[in-house]
């Protein structure tokens, strides 16, 4: 059982025992200091309140009632009732010698879908797209280390008007002889291409908008050029992917036009509920829940009067196919918080018409917006789109100068390697590291530092820790030893260590991997203080506290490595 948990049942049941009502919580917390403790247990002051009595004396039942023999060493109540809580070194050693990340039980296991990434096929994946692809990652990567099952779902834009756009332009330029690979080579280009000639001829328009009704209706002209500006799309979007390390596959690819057939189905499934009704000519869900302050409901078209289908279409359609046919009992969204009223429509309105019943979770995860040092969304120096394949590019050759500076002896090919690693790892992490609900300032110096909550200094500290290992000449995985805990610094950093399935939990409940950036920057700094403090490899060390802090540097890295790996981040033997 994890040591929180573990607290609080204990403090719950002598509650209990001093005849404390069974609905007031032991309010357990980290203490804020080492002086007051390794926990407080701040429930008294709550539970005396609501029972009229002194907070101190009842402090003082609790303590008389709690079973913590062998686990604390001693007990203080401080200021108007918080209790102190001082656990035994040999409890907290014994503990890190057992410790198993284990995995969740049958029973607790669920189908988790996840909705990421998501980007519009017309164009470039752009730096707007790289919250959802790698908080979405994020999650599905902590989520199966958890034991659940988790099926990603790239909900990716391929379907609408635009395409119509933009297969009669490619078929212009593949009649003038260009390969289609060429021709789609820069897809933002491409886009404003057919942007610019579909505004200035009408005689183009028009025939867009044709091609619009000719795909959704299968013709097999428009359906090929569609296929063949959606295939170097979905290339180009998997090969960011991969460059920056995110489990998305082509697999995971379930489109827009995937559910182009259950539009219709799912449009007169509403009407005939009576969820949906006439307004003129389209059909539209109104909902009381999402009133506006004059009391008028808050409407949402599923079909255009014309008989075009929207978003809240295509919504619903997968939100029926992951409940159904992917048999989900959580559904997570990571979408922008501008989708924040579309998503409660959706869900509202799925509930409404039994297509995810209350025993599934329909979550939707909103985050802010990359900002620029002006304050504003992040933008080119001519105030144009950033791709988000650019941003890396320059984030690993930003990274590959400060490698030279550091470490220029190092062979060209691990140069290249570790530059790659930090560059990506210092983007995902500036980003992942930052409360998902806020906005952030996008700046390279900070992201890229080696010192401070960033990847590269979480890297550098696994990388330090590797290092002694190689010094001592010992293969950390073969090590055995029992930990022995005596100076306060070891204490500290045990109890760290033991934290890491706590915050893991935290995470997957609410979906908040900042949590789990500042927990690693707390390892790494409580590692650094224990390193300082108590000498692991000088030869005044006795054999048997030198194998004890090796033991505890083994397990520093490897939560280390496990939580950047959780955050999709890599790490390396050397840099």
């Amino acid at each position: 059982m994890q040591l929180k948990a573990l607290l609080t049942q204990r403090f719950a049941a002598a509650m209990t025992a001093a005849g404390i009502p069974s609905d007031c919580s032991p309010m357990l917390a980290l203490s804020g200091k080492p002086q007051f403790g390794d926990y407080q247990a701040n429930g008294a002051m709550g539970a005396a309140k609501r029972m009229k009595t002194n907070p101190r004396d009842l402090a003082a039942e609790i303590i008389n009632k709690v079973n913590l023999e062998g686990i604390a060493e001693k007990f203080e109540i401080a200021g108007p009732g918080f209790i102190n809580i001082h656990l035994c070194k040999s409890f907290l050693s014994n503990s890190l010698s057992e410790q198993t990340h284990k995995i969740l039980d049958v029973a607790d296991q669920k189908t988790v879908v996840i909705d990421h990434s998501s980007p519009n096929l017309a164009k470039e994946m752009h730096v707007g797209h790289l919250r959802s692809t790698i908080i979405g990652d994020c999650l599905s990567r902590l989520l199966e280390y958890k034991g659940h099952t988790v099926i990603r779902q790239n909900h990716m834009g391929d379907w609408g008007t635009q395409f119509g756009m933009l297969i009669a332009e490619l078929e212009i330029q593949l009649g003038d002889g260009e390969p289609a690979g060429l021709a789609l080579n820069d897809l933002e280009v491409f886009y404003q291409q057919s942007k610019k000639h579909f505004d200035a001829d009408p005689a183009f328009a028009d025939k867009a908008r044709d091609y619009v009704v000719k795909l959704q209706s299968g013709d097999a002209h428009c359906r090929k050029l569609w296929k063949q500006f959606i295939d170097v799309s979905v290339a180009h979007n998997l090969d960011i992917y991969q460059k920056l390390n995110v489990g998305l596959l082509k697999q995971h690819i379930k489109p827009e036009s995937s559910y182009n057939d259950d539009l219709e189905i799912v449009v007169n499934d509403l009407c005939e509920q009576g969820i949906a009704v006439d307004s003129d000519g389209a059909k539209v869900v109104f909902l009381p829940e999402l009133a506006d302050k004059n009391g008028n409901p808050s409407p949402m078209i599923v079909q255009k009067s014309g008989g075009g289908f929207l978003y809240a279409s295509t919504d619903l359609a997968a939100l029926r196919y992951r409940v159904a046919d992917l048999k989900a009992n959580r559904i997570l969204y990571f979408i922008d918080a501008r989708q924040s009223l579309h998503m409660k429509q959706v869900f509202i309105t799925g509930r409404k018409a039994g297509y995810a019943p209350h025993s599934v979770s329909l979550e939707h995860h909103a985050f802010g917006t990359m900002m620029g040092s002006d304050g504003r969304p992040f933008k080119t120096r001519s105030g144009g789109t950033v791709k988000l394949a650019d941003l890396l590019v320059e984030a690993v050759q930003r990274a590959e100068k400060l490698v030279r500076e550091k470490n220029s002896t190092l062979p060209e090919a691990d140069i290249k390697a570790i530059a790659q690693k930090v560059g990506i790892g210092a983007v995902k992490y500036a980003d992942l590291s930052i409360t998902r609900t806020n906005d952030y300032i996008f700046d390279w110096n900070a992201m890229l530092s080696f010192e401070g909550n960033t990847a590269p200094y979480l890297q550098y500290a696994y990388t330090r820790i590797r290092s002694i290992f190689r010094k001592a000449g010992i293969v950390a995985k073969t090590m055995s030893s029992p930990i022995i805990i005596t100076e306060q610094q070891e204490k500290n950093l045990a109890l760290k260590l033991l934290q890491f399935d706590e915050v893991i939990d935290q995470v997957a409940a609410d979906c908040y991997p900042h949590t789990l950036c500042s927990y690693l920057y707390e390892l790494a700094s409580a590692f650094m203080t224990f390193y300082e403090h108590c000498p692991v490899l000088k030869d005044s060390v006795a054999k048997d506290t030198q194998l004890s802090r090796l033991k505890l540097c083994a397990l520093s890295a490897d939560t280390l490595a496990c939580g950047l790996d959780l955050l999709g981040i890599e790490v390396m033997e050397q840099m």
